[in-house]
């Protein structure tokens, strides 16, 4: 079973966003060049945007960084139950 571990957006310009999924998985996992991997990776990434999305709307997210002089960059942080956790409230 694969965990996620971070996602990192990275706007390049008006057509194109980079997504970066950093993951745990088991050692017997699929081959990188697998479309079940690909599957897989896809799957992670759907479900921490939707989480993401649901924590943004929901006003749970605080600022934990901010720089900054003529150029602003802030850090926000959401919190997202881990899928065990959100099962486990959900029972």
């Amino acid at each position: 079973m694969a965990t996620l571990q971070r996602l990192v957006l990275d706007f390049r310009n008006d057509e194109e966003i980079v997504v970066r999924c950093l993951y745990r998985s088991s050692l017997d996992g699929p081959n990188p060049t697998t479309k079940v991997r690909a599957r897989e990776v896809s799957k992670l990434v759907r479900g921490g945007l939707q989480d993401t999305l649901r924590a943004l709307v929901e006003g749970e997210a605080t600022i934990c960084g901010t720089s900054g002089f003529s150029q602003r960059e802030d850090l926000l942080s959401v919190a997202v139950p881990r899928p065990y956790e959100a099962r486990e409230a959900a029972s």
